[in-house]
């Protein structure tokens, strides 16, 4: 009995960890005052009504929607053929390709975001919304390879060996066989760079531009000339959207048990 009592109390120590910080924001996003504070003093819903009608947030929040959507598509489209490749054969190179899939993750973003601007100078190519797409597109390619892969682990080849050994090409029996068998990983696997994405600050400060900001951005911006409760109020809409996206996902779908 004492032993659960001293678990519960670890328990709710981790909570208050875990969840204490939002809870504060989410209660101060409410306040009446002109300043941000905790606890508020007074109850209005006037900060989210100011935070969904100005122009700055609501073009941020499209580009960053944009993006987190676009980057995730595209490395999905990439990470997909080097998951499987890499899971089901043995082949000169495969650790070079593995630990180059996973260099995004290793080192550090703002050196990333670094390289990538330095190159995306020396080109001159593209535009800033392109420049930022790639480099989404580049933080989140791991993610995808990753989940996929450990996706393909846990489909058993055999599945596969069959459908071929029956007259299906390699080509038909991915498509037919086992793109069906592995559409969880690959939903989870949309939800984790999407969000990763959408939330990321290094290498979207080193490629944003003039009149082009990511949201979180925006937000770091914005909190350098103003200390309201209006961040408070964006920050709870940011959360409860996520906090929905992953629990719809896990209802219908039953991705918690692949992320």
């Amino acid at each position: 009995m004492k032993k659960n009592w001293w678990l519960s109390i670890v328990l709710i120590i981790v909570m208050l960890f875990l969840i204490g910080p939002f809870l504060i924001i989410f209660i101060s996003a409410f306040g009446n005052e002109a300043s941000l504070r905790f606890p508020p003093r007074g109850f209005t819903l006037d900060w989210f009504k100011k935070v969904l009608t100005m122009p700055m947030f609501l073009d941020s929040l499209k580009l960053s929607l944009r993006l987190g959507i676009f980057s995730s598509l595209i490395a999905m489209l990439l990470g997909l053929p080097v998951a499987y490749v890499t899971s089901r054969y043995d082949f000169r190179g495969k650790r070079f390709i593995e630990l180059s899939t996973t260099l995004p993750v290793i080192i550090p973003q703002m050196v990333a975001g670094l390289a990538l601007l330095r190159t995306f100078v020396m080109l001159n190519l593209f535009s800033i919304e392109m420049t930022l797409l790639i480099g989404h597109t580049a933080i989140v390619l791991p993610y995808v390879v990753r989940n996929v892969i450990s996706t393909l682990v846990n489909f058993p080849p055999s599945i596969e060996e069959a459908a071929v050994s029956l007259g299906a090409s390699r080509v038909r029996s991915f498509f037919i066989v086992v793109l069906p068998n592995i559409t969880t990983g690959l939903i989870s696997a949309f939800i984790l760079t999407f969000i990763t994405s959408f939330n990321n600050v290094p290498i979207s400060l080193f490629l944003t531009g003039p009149g082009v900001s990511t949201l979180p951005i925006v937000m770091m911006t914005y909190m350098e000339y103003y200390f309201n409760p209006s961040i408070a109020a964006l920050a709870t809409i940011l959360i409860a959207m996520t906090v929905g996206i992953v629990a719809i996902s896990q209802k219908l779908l039953g991705v918690s048990r692949m992320m």
